[in-house]
């Protein structure tokens, strides 16, 4: 299998993540999972622990990091390894409460996923369907993720967009 790379999108719970779980397993690769969710509550903290637990079940690799994906997209992706990135809308969060600069690390993973040995499958959240949101906080949230969604999927040469479930191809890819 080639390094084929492929962006899944969707609204919160539409199934976007079981669909790349299904992809990763498919793809018949050793599987690594880069979660990118912080505990800031209790209902947070026992979803992860919930996840964790699936996956070790399931038979994942997982490393948790909600910052330095590039980094890790540069270290961990081999031609034997996917490596499902879920969620780079957690991750936008994360950077922008950690005040870091957005645009440089946009850049810093465009960077990683040009330059990986392996396929990375990345989960994001269409966040543009919506209400505007109120506060400028929260537009300047769905502008940085709009254009992170539209930077990524121009990268990469699969990108799919889940609702209800169903998957719907936007860009074709042969993985």
């Amino acid at each position: 299998m080639s390094c084929v790379s492929t962006l899944v999108l969707g609204g919160a719970r539409s199934g976007k993540s079981a669909f790349a779980e299904r992809l990763a397993v498919e793809s018949g690769f050793e599987r690594l999972y880069l979660a990118t969710a912080t505990p800031f509550d209790d209902e947070m903290a026992a979803r992860i622990a919930r996840h964790r637990a699936d996956r070790v079940e399931a038979g994942w690799q997982t490393l948790e990091e909600p910052l330095e994906i590039a980094d890790i997209i540069r270290r961990e992706a081999t031609s034997t390894r996917v490596i499902l990135l879920d969620c780079l809308t957690l991750w936008l969060n994360n950077l922008m409460f950690a005040g870091r600069d957005v645009a440089a690390e946009q850049a810093a993973l465009l960077e990683a996923l040009r330059e990986a040995r392996g396929p990375v499958i990345l989960v994001s959240n269409e966040v543009g369907l919506g209400l505007v949101p109120e506060t400028p906080l929260g537009r300047d949230f769905r502008d940085a993720q709009g254009r992170l969604n539209q930077a990524v999927a121009a990268l990469v040469p699969s990108v799919v967009f889940v609702a209800a479930g169903l998957p719907l191809t936007l860009k074709p890819s042969a993985f």
